[in-house]
C-alpha cells in the first residue's frame, strides 16, 4: 500500500510536510521520503523505514531542509519520490497504487524512445519511473498525466511537484481518496482526510475519479475532470483506513461499528461472555457487535505499541509471525474460563489469527468464536497490494478450495470462485468449516458482502469488491 502528503504554503512548508507525511505511517513499512521546492531548489530525502519510523529517520532532514512547496510519501515498495528533468520542467513525483502491465508499457517506452530506466528498485523497474516517462510523452503535465493514466492496468494516483505548484491526481477509477485541505496562506493534499487537520487545515476539496487538480499557496484548481465511473476500495474502511479518516463522506471508525452491529445481527444472541477485536482495526467491529448484542466489550489482550506500532512490520513473513505474537499480551482475568468472540477485520493467510487464538486458549479461554469484518478473501489484490502474498494459494481460503476441489482447470475454477463466494451455497459452508477445523476455532462466521456494502452506506456500484467476489 502507501499513502502520501503535500503542501503549497506562502510560508516555510517542511514541519506541515513532515508531520502530515507521518500521519500516513500507518499505510507502509518498506520506505519514507519528501521533496520540497524553494530559493535552494528541489532537495529530496529517502530512508529506509523498516527498522525504525518515519518520525526518526527524517528529523534531522527536515532540520536543513526548506521551502514553499513540497510532497512526501510513506511507501511499501519503490524508493520515492523521484526528481526528473524533462522538456515539461524539473518535477518530483510519488505515487499510490500497482501497474498490471508494466511489461507492456516499459516495451512501449522503449519502442517510442526511451532509452534506458534508472530508479531500480529489488532488480525492476521504478513504476513512479515509468508514470514520469510516460506523463512526458504529452506537451503539459496534466495531458501527460490523463495519458499516463489511461494506458494504465491498474490504479496510480499521485503528487507531482513543480516550481510552480502541486498536481493532485487521483486513480482513474478513484480506488484510493485524495483530499484537498486549506488554511490561510496554503493548500495540501492528502490521501488520508485526519492528517491535516491538526495542522490547522480545514477539508476543501475531495477529488472525484481520475480528477487532476494543480494547487499553489493561493488556489487550488482542477486541469482534469473527474470521470463519472467510481470504484473505491471497500478494503480502506474494513482494515487500511485509519479511524479517523473519511472517504467519500464515510468514516472509518463509524463504518467499523456499523459492520459489527451486521455481524451480531446474524448471529442471533450467541451465548458469550465478552466481545473482544483483535487490535488495531478489529476494535471498533467488535464495538460494533457488542453495542448490538449486549455481550460486554472486554479487552483481554493489549498490543504493545511503544516498540511495536501497527506499521512495523518486516516483510520477512517468519519475523512478521514472530512480531505479531510479541505485540499481544494476555489480561489473563478476562481470559480464563470465558468464552470469547473474537472479531478480525479479515483472515489472509490465516497464520497469525490461529497464533492468537492459540494464545487465548493457552491464557484459560474456555471458547474462542472468531468473526470477520468481511467475506472470505479468494482473490489477491490487483490494484493496491494490500496484502504481501505472493501467490493467491497464500490465501487460506484458496487453500481450503483446493483442498476440496482439487485441481481445476481456469474455467472450472472461475465457476467454482463463484460458488464459493455465495454464503448461500453448501459450497460456501463447507469453506468455512474447514478453515475453521484448521484453525481450531470454536466457531467461525465471516462477513457477508451485502453487509458489508451496506456498512459503507454506498452503492455496490461504487465500491471494489474484486478480493471477495471478482468483480472490479
Amino acid at each position: 500500500m502507501g499513502g502520501f502528503f503535500g503542501v503549497a504554503s506562502k510560508g516555510d512548508c517542511v514541519l506541515d510536510l513532515f508531520f502530515g507525511t507521518d500521519y500516513h505511517s500507518h499505510l507502509g513499512t518498506k520506505r519514507g521520503g519528501i521533496a520540497v521546492y524553494g530559493e535552494e531548489g528541489f532537495q529530496r530525502a529517502i530512508h529506509n523505514i523498516e527498522n525504525s519510523p518515519f518520525r526518526t529517520k527524517f528529523e534531522q532532514d527536515v532540520d536543513g531542509m526548506s521551502g514553499h512547496l513540497g510532497i512526501g510519501c510513506i511507501s511499501d515498495t519503490e524508493p520515492q519520490p523521484i526528481l526528473i528533468r524533462s522538456h515539461l520542467g524539473t518535477y518530483a513525483l510519488t505515487t499510490v497504487g500497482r501497474i498490471n502491465n508494466i511489461d507492456e508499457l516499459v516495451k512501449r517506452a522503449f519502442d517510442e524512445g526511451s532509452t534506458h530506466f534508472l530508479e531500480m528498485s529489488g532488480g525492476k523497474i521504478n513504476p513512479t519511473e515509468l508514470m514520469a516517462v510516460l506523463i512526458n510523452r504529452k506537451d503539459t503535465i496534466a495531458e501527460g498525466i490523463k495519458y499516463a493514466q489511461s494506458l494504465i492496468d491498474g490504479s496510480m494516483s499521485m503528487l507531482l511537484l513543480t516550481e510552480n505548484g502541486i498536481y493532485a491526481a487521483r486513480d482513474r477509477l478513484g480506488r484510493t481518496s485524495i483530499i484537498i485541505g486549506k488554511k490561510e496562506g496554503a493548500y495540501c493534499a492528502s490521501f488520508e482526510s485526519f492528517a491535516y487537520l491538526n495542522l490547522g487545515y480545514e477539508d476543501h476539496y475531495e477529488l472525484g475519479p481520475g480528477e487532476v487538480v494543480r494547487f499553489t499557496p493561493d488556489s487550488c484548481e482542477t486541469v482534469v475532470s473527474r470521470g463519472e465511473e467510481m470504484k473505491i476500495c471497500t478494503f480502506l474502511w474494513v482494515y487500511y483506513g485509519y479511524p479517523t479518516s473519511s472517504y467519500e463522506g464515510v468514516n472509518v471508525e463509524q463504518m467499523r461499528c456499523h459492520c459489527g452491529s451486521m455481524l451480531a445481527k446474524r448471529d442471533n444472541n450467541l451465548p458469550a461472555d465478552t466481545v473482544a477485536g483483535v487490535p488495531d482495526s478489529g476494535i471498533a467491529h467488535a464495538i460494533g457487535y457488542a453495542n448490538e448484542s449486549g455481550v460486554p466489550f472486554s479487552r483481554p489482550f493489549i498490543k504493545y505499541t511503544p516498540t511495536w506500532p501497527r506499521s512495523f512490520m518486516p516483510s520477512k513473513q517468519s519475523q512478521r509471525n514472530l512480531i505479531a505474537h510479541m505485540k499481544l499480551i494476555a489480561v489473563e482475568p478476562l481470559i480464563r474460563n470465558k468464552r470469547l468472540i473474537l472479531i478480525d477485520d479479515s483472515i489472509v493467510r490465516g497464520t497469525q489469527l490461529r497464533e492468537t487464538t492459540e494464545f487465548l486458549y493457552n491464557s484459560g479461554a474456555k471458547e474462542v468464536h472468531i468473526r470477520t469484518a468481511c467475506p472470505p478473501i479468494l482473490r489477491g489484490c490487483k490494484y493496491l497490494n494490500f496484502s504481501r502474498a505472493k501467490s493467491e494459494m497464500d490465501l487460506i481460503a484458496r487453500r481450503v478450495l483446493k483442498r476440496l476441489e482439487g485441481d481445476l482447470t481456469e474455467e472450472q475454477l472461475k465457476e467454482k470462485l463463484e460458488i464459493y463466494s455465495n454464503p448461500d451455497t453448501p459450497e460456501y459452508a463447507a469453506m468455512v468449516e474447514e478453515i475453521r477445523k484448521e484453525m481450531n476455532f470454536t466457531s467461525l462466521s465471516f462477513q457477508r458482502l451485502d453487509d458489508m456494502i451496506e456498512a459503507t452506506g454506498l452503492p455496490a456500484c461504487k465500491l471494489c469488491t474484486y478480493c471477495w467476489n471478482g468483480k472490479e
